[in-house]
């Protein structure tokens, strides 16, 4: 379930603490995460309680049904012990979650895209989930293994967005001239983004298979000097305080962080309440994370969330 305010920000953070306690006792590696990037690109922001609350019941309703979210992970052999982490943990929560995978690994399901190069894995997902499922789904979210998503925050960022003009977001960064969201944080594209996308990769001299011979583009960067052939652009995403909501980081982290460099506010110094993802987990962390945001509570607080995002029918969910 969704919560504007308080309710997940005191499970994340409770997560978020055990993983820190975790990290310090066990010395169990978070992965480096990326550090902010100051950008001057476009900024968009979820809606804030007041917007929701001045919404019908009857329009609160058709929101919530009208947001459909496919999750692409791709994965490789090495990523098993976070493909199943990922399986077992915050995927239930898409409409649909599939695994790309770069080749056959009999232990899970996936699909085959029999490439390691991560930007061609990365077309090909997008090109096989524009085919099948472009008029089940508004909204694809991708992200790698070792990312966390909130998948009810995703949509409640996403509920006054239109998803048929092309949004591009998450964490945007810039590099040089271009601007591009970085991977690690996870990319959503809108279904329009996506048919665009979809169109460009047809075209060789504007958004090629392969890279340079001399010099290669990651694939997040790719990614974005494609679609911005096809006039979309990478814009960060925020909660209405301005906050980012996509982290490239773990929560240990960026608590770690916020300890060091603003020890009389580490809460509000930390993450977004409204975080969608965070990066560098363990497999272990995620579970954490899981009980952190889905199952603690703290006994006596009521959260009367205006929203209510119903789980895939047949999910097994937390």
């Amino acid at each position: 379930m969704i919560s504007e305010s308080s309710s997940f920000v005191k499970g994340m953070m409770i997560g978020g603490l055990f993983c820190v306690f975790v990290t310090l006792v066990g010395h169990i590696k978070m992965g480096h995460g990326t550090k902010a990037h100051h950008h001057e690109h476009h900024h968009i922001q979820a809606p804030n309680k007041e917007d929701v609350l001045n919404l019908s019941e009857g329009e609160r309703m058709e929101l919530s049904h009208s947001i459909r979210v496919y999750c692409i992970i791709l994965v490789k052999p090495k990523d098993l012990g976070h493909w199943a982490a990922v399986k077992e943990t915050w995927s239930k929560h898409c409409d649909k979650a599939e695994f790309y995978s770069s080749e056959n690994v009999k232990v899970f399901d996936s699909i085959v895209l029999n490439t390691n190069d991560m930007w061609v894995m990365m077309r090909k997902a997008y090109k096989l989930a524009y085919e099948r499922y472009k008029d089940e789904y508004n909204w694809f979210f991708l992200a790698h293994p070792t990312t966390f998503a909130i998948i009810e925050n995703l949509k409640y960022f996403l509920l006054k967005k239109d998803a048929s003009q092309p949004f591009y977001t998450g964490h945007a960064v810039k590099s040089g001239e271009l601007e591009y969201v970085d991977g690690d944080g996870g990319i959503v594209l809108s279904i329009e983004s996506l048919k665009r996308l979809s169109k460009i990769f047809e075209d060789p001299d504007k958004c090629p298979e392969q890279g340079g011979l001399i010099w290669k583009l990651s694939e997040d960067k790719q990614l974005a000097v494609c679609l911005k052939y096809t006039g979309v652009l990478a814009e960060n995403a925020e909660d209405s305080e301005g906050k980012d909501v996509f982290n490239t980081k773990s929560v240990g982290t960026l608590i770690k962080e916020a300890m060091t460099n603003q020890p009389q506010q580490v809460i509000e110094g930390c993450c977004s309440d409204m975080a969608i993802t965070f990066n560098g987990l363990a497999p272990n962390h995620m579970h954490v994370m899981m009980y952190g945001v889905y199952r603690l509570r703290p006994y006596g607080h009521n959260f009367k969330d205006a929203l209510v995002f119903l789980p895939p029918e047949g999910s097994d969910n937390d």
